[in-house]
Protein backbone atom coordinates (compact mmCIF):
# COMPACT_ATOMS: atom_id res chain seq x y z
CA UNK A 1 0.00 0.00 0.00
CA UNK A 2 3.00 2.32 0.87
CA UNK A 3 5.19 1.01 -1.23
CA UNK A 4 5.05 3.89 -4.07
CA UNK A 5 4.95 6.50 -1.37
CA UNK A 6 7.76 8.78 -0.92
CA UNK A 7 6.04 11.24 1.51
CA UNK A 8 3.60 9.78 3.97
CA UNK A 9 1.66 12.25 6.43
CA UNK A 10 -0.59 9.96 8.93
CA UNK A 11 -3.48 11.75 11.43
CA UNK A 12 -3.97 10.11 14.14
CA UNK A 13 -7.72 10.74 16.04
CA UNK A 14 -8.30 11.06 19.97
CA UNK A 15 -10.45 8.37 20.22
CA UNK A 16 -7.58 5.95 19.49
CA UNK A 17 -4.83 8.36 21.58
CA UNK A 18 -7.25 8.57 24.39
CA UNK A 19 -9.26 6.04 26.97
CA UNK A 20 -10.49 7.75 29.96
CA UNK A 21 -8.45 10.66 29.69
CA UNK A 22 -5.63 8.75 29.50
CA UNK A 23 -2.98 8.20 26.98
CA UNK A 24 -2.93 4.83 25.65
CA UNK A 25 0.96 4.28 25.29
CA UNK A 26 1.27 0.42 24.61
CA UNK A 27 -0.48 1.61 21.51
CA UNK A 28 1.30 4.75 20.24
CA UNK A 29 4.36 2.17 20.79
CA UNK A 30 3.17 0.24 18.37
CA UNK A 31 2.16 2.89 16.11
CA UNK A 32 5.79 4.26 16.46
CA UNK A 33 7.23 1.18 15.72
CA UNK A 34 5.35 1.20 12.20
CA UNK A 35 6.25 4.85 11.47
CA UNK A 36 10.43 3.68 12.06
CA UNK A 37 9.61 0.62 9.80
CA UNK A 38 8.55 3.02 7.36
CA UNK A 39 11.69 5.80 8.17
CA UNK A 40 13.94 3.00 7.91
CA UNK A 41 12.18 2.07 4.46
CA UNK A 42 13.31 5.45 2.68
CA UNK A 43 9.92 7.28 3.25
CA UNK A 44 9.70 10.43 4.83
CA UNK A 45 6.78 10.51 7.66
CA UNK A 46 5.01 13.23 9.16
CA UNK A 47 2.46 13.05 12.11
CA UNK A 48 -0.40 14.73 12.93
CA UNK A 49 -1.77 14.20 16.13
CA UNK A 50 -5.06 15.05 18.02
CA UNK A 51 -5.30 14.36 21.66
CA UNK A 52 -3.78 17.33 23.19
CA UNK A 53 -6.94 18.76 24.47
CA UNK A 54 -8.42 15.49 25.67
CA UNK A 55 -5.59 14.61 27.89
CA UNK A 56 -4.75 18.55 29.48
CA UNK A 57 -8.66 18.37 30.45
CA UNK A 58 -8.36 15.30 32.34
CA UNK A 59 -5.04 17.00 33.77
CA UNK A 60 -6.94 20.09 34.98
CA UNK A 61 -10.19 18.00 36.12
CA UNK A 62 -12.44 20.42 33.92
CA UNK A 63 -15.57 19.02 33.42
CA UNK A 64 -17.12 16.70 30.93
CA UNK A 65 -19.27 17.90 27.85
CA UNK A 66 -18.45 21.17 25.72
CA UNK A 67 -15.69 23.08 26.90
CA UNK A 68 -15.48 27.03 26.82
CA UNK A 69 -13.10 28.46 24.17
CA UNK A 70 -10.51 29.84 27.29
CA UNK A 71 -10.89 26.40 28.54
CA UNK A 72 -10.24 24.34 26.00
CA UNK A 73 -6.59 26.32 25.33
CA UNK A 74 -6.24 26.01 28.70
CA UNK A 75 -6.44 22.02 28.11
CA UNK A 76 -4.51 22.31 25.01
CA UNK A 77 -1.42 23.73 26.88
CA UNK A 78 -1.39 21.20 29.45
CA UNK A 79 -1.83 18.52 27.27
CA UNK A 80 0.14 19.30 24.59
CA UNK A 81 3.47 19.19 27.02
CA UNK A 82 2.29 15.35 27.67
CA UNK A 83 1.30 14.37 24.26
CA UNK A 84 4.74 16.01 22.73
CA UNK A 85 6.93 13.99 25.53
CA UNK A 86 5.19 10.92 25.03
CA UNK A 87 6.21 10.93 21.02
CA UNK A 88 9.51 12.02 21.93
CA UNK A 89 10.24 9.10 24.40
CA UNK A 90 8.86 6.15 22.60
CA UNK A 91 10.13 7.73 19.25
CA UNK A 92 13.71 8.29 20.85
CA UNK A 93 13.22 4.48 21.55
CA UNK A 94 13.03 3.89 17.99
CA UNK A 95 16.57 5.35 17.49
CA UNK A 96 14.43 8.18 16.27
CA UNK A 97 14.14 12.16 17.00
CA UNK A 98 10.91 14.20 17.26
CA UNK A 99 9.98 17.78 16.68
CA UNK A 100 6.78 19.31 17.86
CA UNK A 101 5.35 21.52 15.16
CA UNK A 102 2.43 24.01 16.16
CA UNK A 103 0.45 25.64 13.07
CA UNK A 104 -2.72 27.69 12.98
CA UNK A 105 -4.83 28.35 9.64
CA UNK A 106 -2.82 30.88 8.82
CA UNK A 107 0.07 29.26 8.67
CA UNK A 108 -1.16 27.47 6.22
CA UNK A 109 -2.65 30.00 4.04
CA UNK A 110 -0.68 33.16 4.30
CA UNK A 111 2.49 33.00 1.87
CA UNK A 112 5.73 33.88 4.52
CA UNK A 113 4.60 31.91 7.29
CA UNK A 114 4.01 29.32 4.86
CA UNK A 115 7.28 29.08 3.31
CA UNK A 116 8.87 28.98 6.60
CA UNK A 117 6.79 25.98 8.18
CA UNK A 118 7.67 23.84 4.98
CA UNK A 119 11.25 24.85 5.05
CA UNK A 120 11.61 24.02 8.63
CA UNK A 121 9.36 20.58 8.36
CA UNK A 122 11.38 19.93 4.92
CA UNK A 123 14.75 20.41 6.93
CA UNK A 124 13.27 18.39 10.07
CA UNK A 125 12.88 15.55 7.31
CA UNK A 126 16.23 15.37 5.79
CA UNK A 127 17.60 15.41 8.90
CA UNK A 128 15.79 11.76 9.88
CA UNK A 129 13.44 13.26 12.67
CA UNK A 130 9.80 12.86 12.57
CA UNK A 131 7.47 16.22 12.85
CA UNK A 132 4.80 15.59 15.15
CA UNK A 133 2.43 18.53 14.26
CA UNK A 134 -0.85 19.23 15.97
CA UNK A 135 -2.98 23.09 15.78
CA UNK A 136 -2.05 25.69 17.86
CA UNK A 137 -5.34 25.52 20.13
CA UNK A 138 -3.56 27.34 22.75
CA UNK A 139 -3.66 30.66 20.10
CA UNK A 140 -6.83 30.32 18.53
CA UNK A 141 -9.29 33.33 19.37
CA UNK A 142 -11.89 32.36 16.86
CA UNK A 143 -12.81 29.10 17.46
CA UNK A 144 -10.76 26.71 18.38
CA UNK A 145 -11.03 24.19 15.67
CA UNK A 146 -8.87 24.27 12.54
CA UNK A 147 -12.02 22.65 11.17
CA UNK A 148 -9.98 19.52 12.69
CA UNK A 149 -6.79 17.47 12.69
CA UNK A 150 -8.21 15.67 9.05
CA UNK A 151 -8.29 19.06 7.00
CA UNK A 152 -4.93 20.15 8.90
CA UNK A 153 -3.48 16.39 7.74
CA UNK A 154 -4.95 17.45 4.43
CA UNK A 155 -3.32 21.07 4.38
CA UNK A 156 0.03 19.77 5.54
CA UNK A 157 -0.14 16.89 3.33
CA UNK A 158 -0.75 19.82 0.12
CA UNK A 159 2.51 22.01 1.62
CA UNK A 160 4.55 18.90 1.80
CA UNK A 161 3.99 17.47 -1.60
CA UNK A 162 2.77 13.90 0.45
CA UNK A 163 1.81 10.71 -1.79
CA UNK A 164 0.03 9.60 0.66
CA UNK A 165 -2.76 11.00 3.27
CA UNK A 166 -3.66 8.54 5.83
CA UNK A 167 -6.00 9.28 8.43
CA UNK A 168 -6.18 6.83 11.18
CA UNK A 169 -9.46 6.97 13.30
CA UNK A 170 -12.98 5.08 14.78
CA UNK A 171 -13.66 3.85 11.30
CA UNK A 172 -12.58 1.67 8.87
CA UNK A 173 -13.36 3.80 5.73
CA UNK A 174 -16.35 4.80 3.96
CA UNK A 175 -19.91 3.13 3.33
CA UNK A 176 -22.74 3.83 1.87
CA UNK A 177 -24.69 4.51 4.76
CA UNK A 178 -23.83 4.60 8.37
CA UNK A 179 -23.03 1.48 9.59
CA UNK A 180 -23.81 2.24 13.52
CA UNK A 181 -27.54 3.12 12.30
CA UNK A 182 -27.98 0.98 8.65
CA UNK A 183 -27.01 -3.04 9.10
CA UNK A 184 -27.30 -2.56 4.72
CA UNK A 185 -24.25 -0.04 4.88
CA UNK A 186 -21.84 -1.45 2.47
CA UNK A 187 -18.10 -0.41 2.59
CA UNK A 188 -16.80 1.08 -0.37
CA UNK A 189 -12.96 0.12 -0.39
CA UNK A 190 -12.16 2.78 -3.00
CA UNK A 191 -12.85 6.26 -4.07
CA UNK A 192 -11.71 7.00 -8.07
CA UNK A 193 -13.69 10.43 -7.20
CA UNK A 194 -15.39 12.11 -4.58
CA UNK A 195 -19.05 13.32 -6.00
CA UNK A 196 -22.36 14.69 -4.50
CA UNK A 197 -22.80 10.84 -4.58
CA UNK A 198 -20.01 10.14 -2.44
CA UNK A 199 -20.58 12.99 -0.28
CA UNK A 200 -23.94 12.34 0.46
CA UNK A 201 -22.47 8.81 2.39
CA UNK A 202 -20.58 11.17 4.96
CA UNK A 203 -22.11 10.39 8.67
CA UNK A 204 -21.07 11.91 11.97
CA UNK A 205 -18.30 11.21 14.54
CA UNK A 206 -19.10 8.36 16.91
CA UNK A 207 -16.48 8.29 19.28
CA UNK A 208 -17.34 11.15 21.55
CA UNK A 209 -13.85 12.27 21.45
CA UNK A 210 -13.01 13.65 18.55
CA UNK A 211 -13.73 16.96 16.61
CA UNK A 212 -14.17 15.56 13.20
CA UNK A 213 -16.24 12.65 11.25
CA UNK A 214 -16.40 11.22 7.78
CA UNK A 215 -17.30 14.31 6.29
CA UNK A 216 -14.52 16.81 7.69
CA UNK A 217 -12.56 13.06 6.14
CA UNK A 218 -14.06 13.29 2.83
CA UNK A 219 -13.29 17.17 2.99
CA UNK A 220 -9.47 15.92 3.43
CA UNK A 221 -9.36 13.59 1.72
CA UNK A 222 -10.59 16.26 -1.66
CA UNK A 223 -7.97 18.88 -0.29
CA UNK A 224 -5.25 16.19 -0.80
CA UNK A 225 -6.61 14.71 -4.03
CA UNK A 226 -6.16 18.48 -5.47
CA UNK A 227 -2.25 18.51 -4.50
CA UNK A 228 -1.89 15.22 -6.28
CA UNK A 229 -1.78 12.95 -2.70
CA UNK A 230 -3.84 9.83 -2.26
CA UNK A 231 -5.74 9.72 0.81
CA UNK A 232 -6.61 6.31 2.94
CA UNK A 233 -9.09 6.02 5.53
CA UNK A 234 -8.80 2.91 8.15
CA UNK A 235 -9.30 1.90 11.35
CA UNK A 236 -6.66 3.19 13.87
CA UNK A 237 -7.54 0.98 17.49
CA UNK A 238 -5.17 -2.11 16.31
CA UNK A 239 -1.91 -2.59 17.21
CA UNK A 240 0.43 -1.78 14.11
CA UNK A 241 -2.13 -0.10 12.38
CA UNK A 242 0.32 1.20 9.33
CA UNK A 243 1.58 -2.50 8.95
CA UNK A 244 -1.79 -3.60 9.17
CA UNK A 245 -3.14 -1.48 5.99
CA UNK A 246 -0.13 -3.03 4.38
CA UNK A 247 -1.49 -6.02 5.10
CA UNK A 248 -4.89 -5.46 3.55
CA UNK A 249 -7.42 -4.40 6.76
CA UNK A 250 -10.17 -3.00 5.67
CA UNK A 251 -9.82 0.89 4.34
CA UNK A 252 -11.03 3.12 1.76
CA UNK A 253 -8.72 4.54 -0.33
CA UNK A 254 -9.53 8.04 -2.36
CA UNK A 255 -7.14 8.26 -5.68
CA UNK A 256 -5.74 11.25 -6.90
CA UNK A 257 -5.73 12.15 -10.53
CA UNK A 258 -2.50 13.80 -10.48
CA UNK A 259 1.24 13.85 -9.07
CA UNK A 260 2.10 15.83 -5.98
CA UNK A 261 4.92 17.66 -8.11
CA UNK A 262 2.45 18.12 -11.28
CA UNK A 263 -0.21 19.98 -8.75
CA UNK A 264 2.02 22.07 -7.27
CA UNK A 265 3.49 23.29 -10.58
CA UNK A 266 0.00 23.77 -11.89
CA UNK A 267 -0.85 25.66 -8.86
CA UNK A 268 2.41 27.65 -9.50
CA UNK A 269 1.69 28.56 -13.31
CA UNK A 270 -1.82 28.98 -12.94
CA UNK A 271 -3.41 29.67 -9.63
CA UNK A 272 -1.16 32.74 -8.58
CA UNK A 273 -0.87 36.15 -9.87
CA UNK A 274 2.53 37.49 -10.16
CA UNK A 275 3.25 40.06 -8.51
CA UNK A 276 6.27 41.35 -9.79
CA UNK A 277 8.57 40.04 -12.94
CA UNK A 278 12.47 39.09 -12.60
CA UNK A 279 14.14 39.37 -16.03
CA UNK A 280 16.80 37.15 -16.95
CA UNK A 281 20.07 36.56 -19.67
CA UNK A 282 20.12 33.78 -22.36
CA UNK A 283 22.35 31.52 -19.60
CA UNK A 284 19.90 31.51 -16.92
CA UNK A 285 16.84 31.18 -19.49
CA UNK A 286 18.35 27.80 -21.03
CA UNK A 287 19.19 26.71 -17.28
CA UNK A 288 15.22 27.37 -16.74
CA UNK A 289 14.63 24.86 -19.74
CA UNK A 290 16.68 22.55 -18.63
CA UNK A 291 15.00 22.05 -15.13
CA UNK A 292 17.60 23.83 -12.83
CA UNK A 293 16.63 26.59 -10.52
CA UNK A 294 17.30 30.45 -11.10
CA UNK A 295 20.63 31.73 -9.55
CA UNK A 296 20.69 35.02 -8.86
CA UNK A 297 23.77 35.63 -11.13
CA UNK A 298 21.50 35.23 -14.21
CA UNK A 299 18.80 38.04 -13.40
CA UNK A 300 19.57 41.15 -15.41
CA UNK A 301 16.47 43.62 -14.12
CA UNK A 302 13.59 43.51 -11.04
CA UNK A 303 10.51 44.46 -11.87
CA UNK A 304 7.53 45.49 -9.66
CA UNK A 305 7.14 45.39 -5.71
CA UNK A 306 6.80 41.89 -3.97
CA UNK A 307 7.58 40.00 -0.94
CA UNK A 308 9.42 36.76 -0.33
CA UNK A 309 7.10 34.22 -1.18
CA UNK A 310 5.19 36.24 -3.27
CA UNK A 311 4.82 34.71 -7.17
CA UNK A 312 6.78 36.38 -10.13
CA UNK A 313 6.62 36.07 -13.67
CA UNK A 314 10.62 35.00 -14.88
CA UNK A 315 11.08 36.50 -18.76
CA UNK A 316 13.94 36.70 -21.23
CA UNK A 317 15.43 40.04 -22.30
CA UNK A 318 12.87 40.20 -24.90
CA UNK A 319 10.24 40.33 -22.62
CA UNK A 320 8.50 37.18 -22.99
CA UNK A 321 7.05 34.96 -19.95
CA UNK A 322 9.11 31.76 -19.86
CA UNK A 323 8.14 31.04 -16.06
CA UNK A 324 6.70 31.75 -12.95
CA UNK A 325 7.73 31.25 -9.66
CA UNK A 326 8.08 31.83 -5.93
CA UNK A 327 10.66 34.09 -4.85
CA UNK A 328 13.15 33.32 -1.84
CA UNK A 329 13.55 36.82 -1.90
CA UNK A 330 11.67 40.40 -1.37
CA UNK A 331 11.88 43.11 -4.26
CA UNK A 332 13.87 44.82 -2.31
CA UNK A 333 16.73 41.97 -1.39
CA UNK A 334 16.76 40.89 -4.84
CA UNK A 335 17.65 44.23 -6.64
CA UNK A 336 20.78 43.78 -4.09
CA UNK A 337 21.57 40.67 -5.14
CA UNK A 338 20.79 40.28 -8.99
CA UNK A 339 23.79 39.37 -10.83
CA UNK A 340 26.08 38.17 -7.71
CA UNK A 341 27.12 34.60 -7.42
CA UNK A 342 25.37 32.97 -4.63
CA UNK A 343 28.24 32.85 -2.57
CA UNK A 344 28.24 37.05 -2.43
CA UNK A 345 24.84 36.89 -1.00
CA UNK A 346 25.87 36.76 2.78
CA UNK A 347 28.23 39.98 2.45
CA UNK A 348 25.58 41.37 0.55
CA UNK A 349 22.64 41.09 2.42
CA UNK A 350 24.13 40.22 5.70
CA UNK A 351 22.54 37.17 6.48
CA UNK A 352 22.66 33.64 4.58
CA UNK A 353 19.43 32.99 2.84
CA UNK A 354 18.97 30.46 -0.39
CA UNK A 355 21.44 30.40 -2.98
CA UNK A 356 18.61 30.11 -5.62
CA UNK A 357 16.09 33.49 -6.23
CA UNK A 358 13.91 30.60 -7.00
CA UNK A 359 14.50 26.74 -6.60
CA UNK A 360 13.01 24.57 -8.95
CA UNK A 361 10.47 23.09 -6.52
CA UNK A 362 9.39 26.32 -6.42
CA UNK A 363 9.04 26.69 -10.52
CA UNK A 364 7.23 26.35 -13.39
CA UNK A 365 7.70 27.15 -16.82
CA UNK A 366 5.05 28.62 -18.52
CA UNK A 367 6.88 29.39 -22.02
CA UNK A 368 9.70 28.29 -24.43
CA UNK A 369 13.09 30.47 -24.11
Amino acid sequence: MFADARRIVVKIGSALLIEGGALRRDWLKTLCADVAALRRGGKDVILVSSGAIALGRRALDLKSGVLKLEESQAAAAVGQVRLAGAYADILSGEGITAAQILLTLDDTEERARYLNARATLKTLLSLGSIPVINENDTVATAEIRFGDNDRLAARVASMMEADCLVLLSDVDGLYTADPTTDPAAKHIPEVAAITREIEAMAGTSVSGVGRGGMVSKLIAAKIAAGAGCETIIAKGAVDHPLHAIEGGAKSTRFRASTTPAAARKRWIAGGLAPQGALIVDAGAARALSEGKSLLPAGIRQIDGRFERGDAVAVRDQQGHEIARGLCAYNASDAERIAGKKSNEIEAILGYRGRDEMIHRDDLALTGSA
